[in-house]
């Protein structure tokens, strides 16, 4: 056997080691980010706040643009997994309606009635994410971002001349981005339908006479940017399963 062959053969015995050395330390680097992701902490709540605008539907204004005015909000929700959660919302702003932006004529001498005082409105509703909403590490699949829809039900108090209380039932959508791993962004829509039609302190301004839950009462909307917080975190590891 020449030196030539035998320095063939050490070549070729180093390359497979080397080989072999990067094969092992790219199994160890896939085990390691495996496991990085299973023992990351998924959290079963988030708290923050948030600002928005609200506006009045009724009577005095039917234009959901019309009428704007600021709102503030502190929010609470509870995830049961990374597509549904409940959420406890605390809302508070002022609503302003208009004869004059309503197009109509009042029979019962309204046409120049104008009003704006607070509304607060405290309640739980279901949301729906449509995809996995996380940063993706502590749920296989989970998305940085995703629409969302929800459905509640709740009590609004408004201050016109008396404290008038009702039922609202929040109906509404947005999106949602993880802007890091505990801080999650919401923009959202929602429209309140209630059970008073007093909220712009006036009743059945058209002298009309009717009957239902939510037939022929006020409604209002808000616009809302919410900021929330992870907390409560949720462990799991390789070796065991979710709680």
């Amino acid at each position: 056997m020449t030196s030539d062959t035998m320095t063939e053969i050490k070549n070729n015995n180093t390359r497979r080691v080397a080989a072999l050395v990067v094969l092992a330390i790219i199994q160890l680097s896939l085990f390691h980010v495996r496991c990085m992701a299973q023992t990351a902490s998924e959290y079963r709540m988030e708290i923050g706040g948030g600002l928005g605008l609200a506006t009045y539907l009724g009577d005095f204004n039917g234009s959901i643009v019309k009428g704007m005015k600021p709102m503030f909000s502190a929010v609470a929700k509870y995830r049961f997994n990374p597509r549904t959660a409940v959420a406890l919302n605390i809302n508070y702003g002022r609503i302003k309606g208009e004869a004059k932006n309503a197009n109509t004529y009042y029979p019962l001498g309204l046409n120049s009635y104008s009003f704006e005082h607070g509304l607060m409105d405290i309640g739980a509703r279901y949301e729906f994410n449509f995809w996995p909403f996380g940063t993706g590490q502590e749920y296989r699949g989970a998305q940085r971002f995703t629409p969302y829809i929800y459905i509640g039900l709740g009590m609004v108090i408004a201050q016109p001349d008396k404290t008038e209380l009702g039922l609202s039932m929040p109906i509404g959508g947005g999106v949602k981005y993880k802007a890091a791993d505990r801080v999650n962004l919401a923009l959202e829509w929602t429209m309140h339908f209630t059970t008073n039609d007093r909220l712009d302190g006036t009743k059945d301004a058209y002298g009309i006479k009717s009957s239902g839950l939510f037939k022929n009462t006020d409604c209002y909307s808000y616009l809302r940017l919410s900021v929330t917080y992870d907390i409560w975190a949720k462990c799991r590891t390789c070796h065991n399963d979710r709680d």
